[in-house]
């Protein structure tokens, strides 16, 4: 995934089906700088972590 893809998910109302090593996360904010974001599994959003914005996978 790229950054300006990110930041559109994280930013838009609608939930968009995104991965992190094949687990469903949430998008919680996009860092264009250091082109990580911070994520966490919707099944678990008290575990929060910063990953690679190309780590991410959109499902379509």
């Amino acid at each position: 995934m790229d950054t300006q893809r990110a930041q559109e998910i994280a930013k838009s109302p609608v939930m968009v089906n995104v991965t992190h090593n094949g687990i469903p996360i949430y998008i919680q904010h996009v860092d264009e700088s250091t082109e990580t974001a911070r994520i966490y599994p919707l099944d678990n959003p008290g575990k929060e972590q910063e990953v690679s914005i190309g780590s991410l996978q959109e499902q379509r």
